[in-house]
């Protein structure tokens, strides 16, 4: 009875809120997606991007969702093979994507229809270019490398589908940019050296 009193608190919007991390198990796949991105890094790049090409010219309007959802969303969206509907619905219903956009603890909101509508997660993949795609790649194959889950041997680049199995790297430039980052991060970072390897 007590837990049934609380969740209808929660569902109403009136009780505390649940702490997603709490909710999501380590063992989950998203959880486990989300975790191998280098979130900051990402995040400030497309800042930076955006700031430059996209000004802003007033502070009106509605408060932006932030970039870290923005971001989760879309990557979710092809890792899952959804549309911008379904991931946009996934976000208000699903632990485990509220986890891997960033969204700390979670409470219903019975009056928002959407947390993100699909045509500002469609509005946000239109201003991610070229150069900035190749930046966001070069980050994530350098935090990867970083981490020891794959290393440069292992990396192809290849404009065609990879085979199954195999990590795939679209650009040479971003390859070389991946190494320049992983390696310059080494030299900055050095607790990484103490590091235990993982298993």
């Amino acid at each position: 009875m007590r837990l049934l009193r609380h969740l209808q608190h929660w569902l109403n919007g009136q009780g505390p809120r649940l702490q997603v991390a709490d909710v999501v198990p380590e063992s989950h796949p998203i959880r486990q997606w989300a975790d191998t991105f280098p979130w900051a890094a990402l995040i400030e790049a497309i800042a930076k991007s955006f700031a430059k090409r996209f000004p802003k010219t007033s502070r009106r309007g509605r408060r932006p969702v932030a970039m870290r959802v923005l971001l989760a969303l879309e990557l979710l969206k092809h890792a899952l093979g959804a549309s911008d509907e379904h991931i946009c619905h996934r976000l208000r219903t699903d632990f485990a994507v509220m986890y891997a956009c960033g969204i700390i603890e979670g409470q219903a909101d019975r009056s928002q229809a959407h947390v993100v509508l699909p045509q500002t997660l469609a509005q946000f993949r239109r201003r991610i270019d070229t150069a900035l795609m190749d930046e966001l790649l070069a980050i994530q194959a350098a935090a990867a490398m970083d981490e020891g889950l794959v290393s440069p041997a292992h990396l192809l680049v290849d404009t065609f589908p990879a085979e199954q199995g195999r990590q795939r790297v679209t650009d040479a430039t971003t390859l070389y940019k991946a190494q320049k980052k992983s390696s310059s991060s080494l030299r900055t970072s050095p607790r990484r050296a103490s590091r235990t390897p993982r298993r």
